[in-house]
């Protein structure tokens, strides 16, 4: 049988026995509005992190869980909010065979990216806000929104289109006359 977290949200490994230790982090309304102002976010509705944490092997801890959350973003081409609805799987492998890297030093992105340090103390919380800024779509859009297309020159010159500046443009163009017959 699981054992429920501490209401903190602060996991302490070398606290558990074998047993894997169940978790639900649901942050109140003021906890939510903080985390939307960090992320950047117009509003953060509902945000659930539930699952456990189980021994793996015979020195690492596998935490498996599923964040749930409903976002609220501004669409990036008319600045309009946008709603999200997120449910993603959230799984973190932590073995102390594994090396935290030092400030500044640079790492090559390892091939399991579900790989981390074993921590002495696992904060649920932080967890919780590097998931969900990992969950948010990128680029926010608002249904029927699209990039319209600039074009800028200075004044008396007309401005030339994208097609226009295609490597092989003025090739299609002498095909197209070669086709059409004209000589001139």
């Amino acid at each position: 049988m699981p054992q429920d977290t501490p209401p903190t949200g602060l996991l302490t490994f070398a606290r558990f026995g074998r047993q894997p230790t169940a978790f639900e982090i649901v942050p109140d309304a003021p906890a939510r509005r903080r985390l939307a102002e960090a992320l950047g976010l117009l509003d953060l509705r509902k945000l659930r992190l539930s699952g456990e944490v189980a021994a793996s092997g015979g020195r690492d801890w596998l935490l498996t869980a599923t964040l749930g959350a409903t976002v609220v973003q501004p669409c990036v081409v008319t600045l309009d909010p946008v709603t999200t609805r997120i449910d993603e799987p959230v799984t973190r492998r932590y073995t102390p065979d594994e090396r935290a890297p030092a400030p500044g030093e640079e790492v090559e992105m390892p091939e399991d990216d579900t790989l981390e340090p074993l921590p002495e103390v696992l904060d649920l919380h932080a967890l919780l806000a590097e998931a969900l800024a990992l969950a948010l779509p990128q680029f926010p859009r608002s249904d029927g929104a699209e990039l319209g297309a600039v074009r800028a020159a200075p004044e008396g010159v007309i401005p030339m289109a994208d097609e226009e500046a295609r490597p092989f443009a003025g090739l299609a163009a002498l095909r197209d006359k070669l086709d059409s017959g004209d000589k001139g």
